[in-house]
């Protein structure tokens, strides 16, 4: 049996580390339902998951004047130069709108299209029932609380993410070779 996968004794709950092996693997499952909704709301729009949510994400934080590349990626936890592709992407697409910012020339404002508009407004009858679904269990007291735990847990998720590569410049384990890789290489040995 490996060793354990915490230390921290609020992560332990009985001294051992199998509810939070339990969490994360329930985390992991939802997570890729999430994102099984979001890639399927891309592709009623025709584009990514990603490009998606960051379409979306334009549409609520334009305002009146459009929004910045750089508020887009804060608000998604993406970097900018990320975003400044997906955005180049949906701007191809007729999606999003970039316009030069008066008041800081060097950056752009960025604003959804009317056909983006329409798209958005028309998955909505789509997209809500399915948001009700994702999260049909919680009580109100419930997502608050998940919601506001959610916030707190992404800058430890960028710490763990440094930490894991900075550990990995240091250690690594050594690869472990499938049996369909030995098994490709059996069978190209008999074909020659």
């Amino acid at each position: 049996m490996p060793g354990s996968t915490v230390t921290k004794p609020e992560l332990m709950p009985g001294g051992d580390d199998a509810v939070f092996r339990t969490f994360i693997h329930d985390f992991l499952a939802f997570s890729a339902r999430v994102d099984q909704c979001r890639v399927g709301f891309g592709e009623r729009l025709g584009i990514s998951g990603i490009a998606y949510t960051t379409l979306i994400s334009i549409a609520y934080l334009q305002g009146e004047k459009g929004v910045g590349v750089s508020r887009v990626a804060e608000h998604l936890h993406l970097s900018g130069a990320f975003v400044t592709i997906e955005v180049s992407k949906l701007v191809e697409a007729d999606l999003v709108k970039k316009r030069v910012n008066e008041s800081d020339r060097r950056r752009v404002l960025l604003t959804v299209t009317p056909k983006a508009k329409r798209l958005l407004d028309e998955l909505a009858s789509i997209q809500a029932p399915v948001n009700d679904a994702l999260f049909g269990c919680l009580s109100a007291a419930e997502f608050a609380l998940l919601s506001s735990m959610l916030a707190r847990l992404v800058p430890c998720g960028d710490k763990a993410v440094s930490m894991l590569a900075f550990t990995s410049k240091w250690s690594k384990a050594p690869a472990v070779k499938s049996a369909n890789s030995a098994e490709k290489r059996k069978s190209k040995k008999r074909a020659a």
